[in-house]
């Protein structure tokens, strides 16, 4: 490594470079046979006629546009030039393309193209020279060319020269490639629409994520709280009052085909089938009762629950159902549920006498202060009072 600007990654940047100069030769000879037709004079060397050089790259930019090169372009630039290309989804991939995309896969592959025919033309013409002047002290041949008729007298010069021109070489080899690196994430990856797009679906699909687990925290824990609390009281009167504990196995299995129920139509969603829906309902405010029940809780309901929105309704449900669960499993005693539904907005109040302190947190209270704060309501738990309560307050309309 002659640098930190010369690495391995300058290596394989140059065979990007050459790989550039080798796609350009066919447009370089077709020019140059037009050129022949129409009477243009070869360039001396191995370096093809400038004009002929220039002339080819609009046809370079019009490959760029009808071919579909983009996909070999993208996998050179990742692979040679270490290019951090941001992939398209399968979708955009495979459908029409667009015209932004056409003009920058053009202008990314006349660059590749241009550069890497520039860059070739100097390896191959100052590789030569190089080991030439190198051999000169041993060679002793006199040279007839530029500066070299006097150098070559001079022992020492020609290796000089040599080992100067190819690290010179070297460098701008590396810095012509950390320039092809830097633009080729800009040319070939997303553009600003397409990348805004990526997040807006990656922010859609986060929020998705984050609700699905919102429901299962909140119907799966409830379910295996109320399950635990009733095995306990079962298994402690099953013996003095058989009666109650059949009727606490009973609110048990009750409680565990709701979370069978919940658990299929969030599985439902994370599927994705359209030819396989989920068919079971969205549980709201109207299943309150059932939900209350199972945990033997002391409900009071005021007001119309009709009149409140679908979407508030389900929210509220599960807040609801959570609320039970940290009643159930931060406080003690009888839980007591009060939910008053007024014109324009409800109000829900969940509390039970407070046990003993909370452990580990869980996500309950966080996944309900999120709902809460997505429709615009006021939200407050803990406990308070020698008591633990949930307190949340919402409008019903805008």
């Amino acid at each position: 490594m002659l640098s930190p600007l010369v690495g391995r990654a300058t290596y394989l940047r140059w065979v990007c470079l050459v790989l550039g100069g080798a796609l350009l030769m066919p447009y370089v000879m077709v020019g140059s046979v037009i050129g022949g037709l129409i009477g243009l004079p070869a360039a001396p060397g191995p370096l093809p006629q400038p004009l002929v050089f220039l002339a080819v790259l609009p046809l370079v930019a019009l490959t760029g546009l009808v071919l579909p090169v983009r996909a070999l372009e993208v996998t050179a630039a990742r692979s040679l030039l270490g290019a951090e290309i941001a992939p398209l989804p399968a979708e955009w991939a495979s459908g029409r393309r667009s015209w932004d995309e056409r003009r920058r896969t053009a202008t990314w592959f006349t660059l590749h193209l241009g550069v890497g025919g520039v860059m070739s033309g100097l390896t191959l013409a100052t590789v030569p020279f190089v080991i030439v002047t190198i051999l000169l002290p041993i060679t002793g041949v006199p040279f007839d060319v530029w500066m070299l008729s006097s150098l070559w007298e001079v022992w020492w010069s020609g290796p000089l020269l040599g080992v100067a021109l190819l690290v010179a070489l070297v460098y701008l080899t590396a810095g012509v490639g950390v320039l092809l690196a830097r633009s080729a994430p800009k040319l070939l990856g997303p553009s600003p629409a397409q990348r805004l797009a990526l997040l807006e679906e990656r922010v859609r699909r986060q929020a998705v994520r984050n609700g699905l687990a919102r429901e299962l925290h909140d119907s799966i824990g409830h379910a295996l709280n109320v399950v635990t609390v009733q095995a306990g009281a079962a298994a402690r009167t099953l013996d003095r009052d058989p009666a109650v504990a059949r009727a606490v196995l009973g609110a048990i299995e009750e409680s565990a085909r709701a979370a069978l129920e919940e658990l299929d139509q969030v599985l439902g969603v994370l599927r994705e089938q359209e030819d396989e829906p989920s068919t079971a309902p969205a549980r709201t405010l109207a299943d309150l009762s059932g939900l209350v029940r199972g945990t033997g809780a002391a409900a009071e309901v005021t007001g119309d629950l009709a009149t409140v929105p679908s979407e508030i309704s389900r929210e509220v449900y599960r807040i609801a159902q959570e609320s039970l669960t940290n009643a159930l499993r931060h406080g003690t005693g009888p839980v007591r549920l009060a939910l008053v539904v007024h014109d324009d907005h409800l109000e829900l109040d969940v509390r039970n006498p407070a046990g003993r302190a909370p452990g580990r947190s869980g996500r309950g209270i966080d996944g309900m202060r999120e709902r809460v704060t997505l429709l615009g309501g006021d939200f407050d738990a803990g406990p308070a009072g020698g008591e633990w309560h949930v307190s949340l307050r919402l409008r019903l309309r805008p």
